[in-house]
């Protein structure tokens, strides 16, 4: 085609590509009159958008004025909204991405001048004295506390088709995660209530969705009317994705054999800070709902609600800004550790550092043997789980200072030795880890660490690469272990309050090794603390092949002897009790059963329950 005369005195680059390998030169620049009939003024801001840019290679496939009107004008509204959605616009993006991919270029090291040393924090073991006081302290202060699930995937990987907070949490109830989660701060919000005195205290969760996820959530959240929590209590944002880069000149990829669209891909769960600011939640919780700290959360992590009351604790005794939720980590295992970084007295954080960058900046400053073990076996830097706490009043204030913006990175694989051109397209990314960049060399930043069994187990890989994990000796990841590592975690609760726990042997379901029973499932509502555990339960002995249920409204129970499937609803029992019956049993399954089922390879198969 041929363009129109050139728009003038404007910086860009005129030897655009087409594809990662094979340029495209283009002498002229395109008029809007050239490329659309009868352009609307947001077309034309479009277009000068992206030649400011430097991106008229997309243009070289359009035919000409007058033909694909409904494509050409779908093209022009995917790019508005790309340019509205990126803090700064298009143009920003470009920028950014030109000055990260010409330091991807030159492999500049991003800790230049930084010396690591361990971060403040605290260590907690699950039912000591000291857990008890944070965990005492937390719930003391949980009146003042909102949640952000981060929920932007489906569970493909897992082998699953829809969105994965949908996924059960365990199937002895059949509690999603979701449920879960809302059950747990709905309980939150109920002793919050009884500890103020305040009967409207309300206690807000923001999900962050993407296109995959956002509509299938908000059926969800619908079709279940909200799983309890009223209206306007949950916040939905939705993520959006950012433009696809083919080379170092940050032009922008477009899908093959579609001309009139640009290619994207996300940008990262960083983009949640943007999504609060934007938004207005972040100051709305703060101004209208008296909310003074907020805490992330991963969409399959069963475990996490066991962290956060007690981390909260923490976070209030030490003034902490942030606050990492963190695990014991192996020395160069791979997972990302958090460091406290030293350069001078102005340029200090304590920040998320990944494993493979940690071992080579520890061997260039402070150790030439790198991320090695220290008294207690593990890496002094402990493992990053992505849950963290927030102080939300300066949180507020570098939101607005950034834009919620997170320094970004790229991650570009070259075709070459010459770096100028890659094997598929990029694009800028950036993590809600990354928060501590904004943050001034006086904020307060520290981490509290747990046993990981107590509050991480993620719910991410299919049966056969859990199985390759659970071979070597790493956490599976599946469906399987997220389920028995539920009913561990309760076993834990039961045993640190006196109860006599007999552990079922190891077994292996599909290739991965659990430990299947005794299955303990209780409710948030029951108990939030271990104290709040201890006046209810006495003296409890549960065997090996048991099930145990207690739901939200259960009783007290003095003494307890159980051997079989047992639910607790309502009834209080002061003297001994004793249960035996056939209870239930796990059927190993193949992969043509449902989905939920599928991915964790078995269900569970009740022959006969009591009721108490």
């Amino acid at each position: 085609m041929i363009f129109d005369q050139p728009i003038e005195d404007r910086d860009r680059d005129l030897n655009p590509y087409c594809t990662p390998t094979q340029p495209f030169v283009m002498n002229d620049l395109p008029s809007i009159d050239s490329l659309i009939s009868d352009p609307s003024p947001e077309q034309k801001h479009a277009l000068e958008v992206l030649l400011d840019c430097g991106q008229a290679h997309l243009f070289s496939s359009w035919s000409e004025a007058g033909k694909d009107q409904l494509e050409k004008s779908a093209f022009f509204e995917q790019v508005s909204a790309l340019n509205a959605q990126y803090p700064g616009g298009l143009s920003q993006y470009c920028s950014n991405a030109k000055k990260l991919l010409a330091d991807s270029k030159e492999g500049a090291n991003p800790y230049e001048g930084f010396t690591p040393k361990v971060p403040l924090g605290q260590t907690l073991t699950p039912g000591d004295e000291t857990f008890r006081a944070m965990e005492n302290l937390g719930l003391e202060n949980v009146s003042k506390l909102g949640f952000v699930l981060v929920a932007g995937g489906l569970g493909e990987r897992l082998g699953y088709s829809g969105i994965k907070i949908a996924l059960p949490l365990e199937t002895t109830t059949g509690q999603s995660f979701i449920q879960h989660y809302i059950a747990t701060i709905l309980a939150y919000q109920d002793r919050a209530r009884k500890i103020t005195g305040n009967t409207s205290v309300t206690l807000p969760l923001a999900i962050m969705t993407s296109g995959d996820t956002h509509e299938l959530t908000v059926e969800l959240l619908a079709k279940n009317s909200n799983f309890g929590m009223a209206d306007g209590q949950i916040t939905i944002m939705k993520q959006e994705k950012v433009p696809s880069l083919i080379n170092n000149q940050a032009h922008f990829a477009q899908p093959e054999g579609q001309p009139y669209s640009v290619e994207t891909k996300p940008h990262g769960h960083g983009d949640v800070h943007v999504l609060l600011h934007g938004t207005g939640t972040a100051r709305r919780w703060k101004e209208d709902l008296g909310i003074e700290h907020i805490v992330f959360f991963q969409d399959t992590n069963g475990l996490v609600f066991n962290a956060i009351l007690p981390a909260l604790g923490v976070s209030v005794k030490e003034g902490f800004e942030m606050n990492s939720i963190t695990v014991p980590r192996r020395a160069g295992e791979a997972a990302g550790g958090i460091v406290r970084l030293e350069k001078n007295e102005e340029r200090n954080l304590t920040i998320n550092v990944e494993y493979n960058q940690l071992d080579p900046l520890l061997k260039d400053t402070v150790n030439p043997e790198g991320d090695v073990a220290d008294e207690t076996g593990f890496s002094p830097f402990p493992g990053n789980i992505n849950v963290l706490l927030f102080a939300l009043a300066p949180y507020i204030e570098n939101l607005e200072a950034s834009g919620g913006m997170i320094p970004e990175f790229v991650n570009p694989k070259y075709a070459d030795e010459s770096k100028e051109s890659f094997k598929k397209p990029t694009r800028l990314e950036c993590m809600m880890q990354d928060y501590p960049r904004l943050l001034g060399p006086d904020a307060k930043v520290g981490f509290t660490t747990y046993p990981r069994e107590w509050c991480f187990s993620a719910v991410k890989n299919n049966i056969s690469d859990a199985a390759k994990k659970s071979e070597a000796g790493l956490p599976p990841e599946s469906g399987a272990s997220g389920e028995m590592d539920i009913y561990a975690v309760n076993r834990q609760k039961l045993e640190v309050i006196g109860a006599k726990i007999e552990k079922a042997n190891p077994v292996e379901i599909a290739g991965v090794k659990v430990t299947p029973g005794p299955k303990i499932v209780i409710a948030p509502g029951y108990a939030l603390t271990f104290d709040e555990l201890a006046t209810k339960l006495g003296s409890l002995e549960i065997s090996s092949s048991s099930t145990l249920v207690i739901t939200e409204k259960a009783g007290a129970i003095g003494a307890l002897n159980l051997n079989g499937r047992l639910s607790v609803h309502s009834s209080s029992v002061s003297s001994p009790v004793t249960f035996q019956n056939s209870g239930d049993q796990l059927i190993p399954l193949g992969p043509e059963s449902s989905e939920e089922l599928a991915i964790r390879g078995f269900a569970i198969q009740i022959t006969e329950e009591d009721q108490l």
